[in-house]
């Protein structure tokens, strides 16, 4: 009896110390996914604008859609310390890629890209600075016309551009290959050096992703 007595306690001991360290795993944090730059930096279907030093040692890559408020809230409160900070010094470089998630949407990053690589990303800062003015109105597509008009858009300049089959392809291909190459699925989405990271961040969170990267 001694014997199956040790045996049985030595079973529930074992088996004690497998759930405990179950529940260990179970509570550290599933490592960050990372993709390798190179596959993140691959030709795709439009171009990137790049801000900053093209040297610079870390890279931001957010994927982002016109009408989400989340993508607004990091544009018009974080960004411009974010770009102070780091982009403005030369320790980092921020490239925002389209990854629209309705027609809508699509249709704010092609005025964007209409007005040229110099000029893009003013025009995407002025529709996220004014997001609730066009996105989420009666008639969205008449009061994104007028806020466009302000920064010096013409009626004629406005259709020609939502009339761009080819632009409307290189828009919807960009945010395809994305969903398919990078499993992105939500706005916004962040790479740091590679490190994917989905939905808003603060500074704070920026500064402790970036650290690491600036000392390695």
């Amino acid at each position: 009896m001694r014997s199956s007595n040790a045996s049985r306690r030595a079973f529930l001991a074992a088996t004690a110390a497998l759930v405990a360290a179950g529940g260990a795993r179970a509570q550290t944090a599933a490592p960050a996914e990372t993709v390798p730059m190179m596959k993140l930096m691959a030709p795709a279907p439009l171009p990137d604008i790049v801000e900053g030093k093209a040297d610079a040692p870390v890279t931001v890559i957010e994927y982002a859609s016109m009408t989400c408020p989340h993508c607004a809230r990091f544009h018009n409160d974080v960004y411009p310390a974010f770009k102070a900070k780091y982009v403005d010094t030369g320790k980092a470089k921020f490239i925002l890629r389209e990854f629209p998630l309705d027609p809508l949407a699509t249709a704010g990053f092609m005025l964007a890209r209409c007005q040229g690589p110099a000029k893009r990303d003013a025009m995407v800062d002025l529709l996220f600075e004014k997001q609730d003015q066009w996105a989420y109105v009666d008639k969205p597509i008449e009061a994104l016309q007028g806020l466009v008009k302000q920064a010096g858009v013409s009626q004629s300049d406005f259709e020609t551009c939502l009339k761009n089959q080819d632009l409307l392809t290189q828009v919807n291909g960009l945010r395809d290959a994305a969903g398919k190459d990078l499993n992105i699925d939500a706005t916004p989405t962040f790479f740091f050096n590679g490190v994917k990271h989905t939905g808003e961040v603060s500074l704070d969170e920026m500064d402790k992703i970036i650290a690491p990267m600036l000392k390695s």
